[in-house]
């Protein structure tokens, strides 16, 4: 990324915890600027002791879409500039579609849509300016396949991949880069009890999805990623000048989702006659501005 030789600044959401935290550590030890946000902002008292004026902790829940803009222009007042925008913070959901209630579900998109696009209309203005930055969504293998019990999460997060999507192409003239970033399951709070959020269990799906309720939960403190280690890679992706739009994390995220698009793929091809059936005869190939 061209930051003109500046030292670079970061926002973070949701950066007292997990994969946010990760990076927020990682960008202050490499010299930089991070704001970082959470709903208790007395969880970053470690972190200032550490790094003192470079973290500038704000309190704020992302789903306060209106703050948003308060975020980044108090980052621009303190530290002049913003180079990376990372939307992490949200939280994960285990519930059938029937179990969800309509204030659950919004719930998730709010955290995992509405809140990263209130932050990344706020930012944009700065980069255009700029003519550079990076925007990083951080999305789920979840955010490309689904499977049951975890719908309204995935909901949120393949809302997210395709608002990103069309988002990297208006910005790119810009010198703007969007990096999606997949991670599968990671050493995080993510897992913990009173972190992961259940919606009020129906006895008629237990045979459905009580597995992956109770894989969810067995899951904290076991998971096979590590934070760090995410927080590097993420850091060199974003160096790359042939970085991707979409990064997998972690070994699961890799397998699943190489799974996943070759399935879709040969779903694709063997339909194809049934699906191109569907246009009127002789027509010619579309046009299109994209």
């Amino acid at each position: 990324m061209n930051t003109t030789g500046e030292t670079r600044t970061w926002i973070i959401t949701g950066a007292s915890s997990g994969l946010g935290l990760a990076l927020a550590e990682a960008a202050l030890r490499a010299g930089e600027r991070v704001v970082g946000t959470a709903r208790q902002v007395g969880r970053f008292d470690a972190l200032r002791a550490r790094y003192g004026e470079r973290l500038l902790a704000v309190e704020h829940d992302v789903r306060d879409t209106s703050a948003a803009a308060e975020v980044v222009q108090r980052t621009v007042e303190v530290f002049g500039r913003v180079d990376v925008l990372v939307n992490n913070a949200g939280a994960g959901q285990v519930g059938a579609a029937e179990e969800v209630t309509d204030g659950e579900l919004r719930d998730m998109l709010e955290q995992h849509l509405f809140g990263p696009a209130a932050y990344v209309r706020a930012v944009l203005p700065h980069m255009r300016e700029s003519g550079s930055g990076a925007i990083v969504q951080m999305s789920s293998q979840g955010g490309r396949m689904s499977f049951p019990a975890v719908g309204s999460y995935s909901a949120g997060k393949f809302a997210l991949e395709g608002w990103s999507e069309a988002l990297a192409g208006e910005v790119a003239p810009f010198g703007i880069r969007v990096l999606i970033v997949e991670p599968s399951r990671f050493r995080t709070e993510f897992n913990a009890t009173g972190v992961l959020r259940a919606a009020e269990q129906d006895t008629a799906y237990d045979g459905v999805i009580g597995a992956v309720r109770a894989n969810m939960a067995e899951a904290d403190g076991i998971q096979e990623g590590d934070p760090n280690s995410a927080a590097r890679a993420i850091r060199d992706v974003l160096e790359a000048a042939d970085a991707p739009l979409r990064l997998p994390l972690g070994a699961e995220a890799v397998h699943n989702l190489t799974r996943v698009y070759q399935r879709a793929l040969d779903d694709v091809r063997r339909w194809a006659v049934v699906s191109e059936s569907a246009d009127f005869p002789g027509m010619p190939p579309a046009v299109r501005a994209f």
